[in-house]
């Protein structure tokens, strides 16, 4: 399909710069940009590009200000990060969506089955599931006994749902994700042997959750590990039993949290930050990427970093001096070795 500079404007309530007749087609990213793509501008890093770039359509802030001409049509918007999400939400609607149960698919007689559901090849559904509508079950799923899933949700190729977990409407999980795996518990026994503790809980995932591939996230020993509404969670991230991750939290890949540990709502976690078990995080909480968490952290809107963790105004002090270390080393010895002939001086004297 092709769209004119002015129809994106117009939907987007955007300003023209150029030619509001221009046509495009695709969308590209700003320096890979081809004659009919549109492209956006939002990190100024990236205003190199916009010099010479062959993109017909551009997004720009609209407090962006050209430092040279710029040969595509400029959309001023509001917001040229948000508008292309838009966009590309739009796009992905238009994408005809999976339909129909796949005759390789096996469904227990018991499982309640909502309207417009796909289900894919060789997925498995086990006994006394519910499935809500408009849910996009994809090849070589599996979905344990007494499995709840909400309406509109889409769990990918490969994912495992154990029993009795529930998800709710309007989620993604993508490929090879597992939920609701048995939590880490194993009691000490004489011998240096261990015992498994039956996990006898499960995994509650609310509305709007977004779990990315290969993610982990363990049972509850008894009760729930929740996962929050709104929550979003990147690719390869392990969360163990018992574990709380408030509303609209972030956490990025590599992440490890730890059992029984509660993170509260808006937080936000880089990549292979570590979190031991049985902590409490403050709303609102930053952590930097591999930073390591051992104590609580009660302030809200605090952002962490190092490990093991602390401020960040006192990381900044830090790494300001971690970099002269060796210097600061030798600067040592030579005073010590000063301080030592000082002292031979002295004593010679006497």
């Amino acid at each position: 399909m092709e769209f004119t500079a002015k129809q994106i404007a117009t939907f987007l309530n955007g300003e023209i710069e150029g030619n509001p007749d221009v046509k495009v087609n695709i969308i590209s990213k700003i320096e890979e940009g081809k004659k009919g793509s549109l492209s956006f501008l939002a990190n100024p890093k990236y205003e190199k590009y916009i010099y010479d770039t062959e993109a017909s359509i551009i997004l720009v802030n609209q407090t962006f200000k050209p430092a040279k001409p710029v040969g595509a049509t400029l959309i001023k918007v509001e917001n040229a990060y948000d508008s292309i999400a838009r966009l590309l939400e739009l796009y992905e609607q238009s994408i005809p969506q999976k339909k129909g149960i796949s005759t390789l698919s096996s469904i227990h007689d018991s499982v309640s089955m909502g309207n417009h559901v796909y289900v894919g090849d060789f997925a498995c559904i086990s006994q006394k599931t519910i499935i809500g509508n408009n849910t996009r079950i994809y090849p070589h799923v599996y979905i344990g006994d007494n499995v709840k899933i909400g309406n509109n949700t889409v769990l990918y190729a490969g994912v495992k749902v154990y029993h009795d977990c529930v998800i709710g409407t309007n989620c993604i999980i993508h490929a090879g994700a597992v939920i609701g795996s048995d939590g880490f518990g194993f009691a000490s026994q004489e011998g240096a042997n261990y015992k498994k503790i039956p996990q006898i809980g499960n995994v509650l995932v609310e509305d709007d959750v977004e779990i990315g591939a290969n993610v982990t996230i363990d049972r509850a020993t008894m009760g729930s590990t929740y996962i929050r509404k709104g929550v979003k969670l990147d690719n390869l991230i392990q969360i163990a039993h018992n574990v709380e991750i408030g509303e609209n939290t972030v956490i990025v890949a590599q992440v490890g949290i730890s059992g029984s540990t509660k993170v509260g709502r808006r937080c936000m976690i880089g990549g292979q930050a570590g979190l031991v078990g049985h902590l409490k995080v403050a709303d609102e909480v930053k952590i930097g990427a591999q930073a390591g968490i051992s104590h609580d952290l009660n302030k809200p809107g605090e952002i962490v970093l190092g490990s093991p963790a602390f401020p960040i105004s006192e990381f900044r002090k830090s790494s300001a001096i971690f970099k002269h270390l060796p210097e600061l080393r030798q600067q040592l010895f030579q005073l010590k070795k000063e301080l030592e002939e000082l002292k031979d001086k002295i004593n010679g004297n006497k």
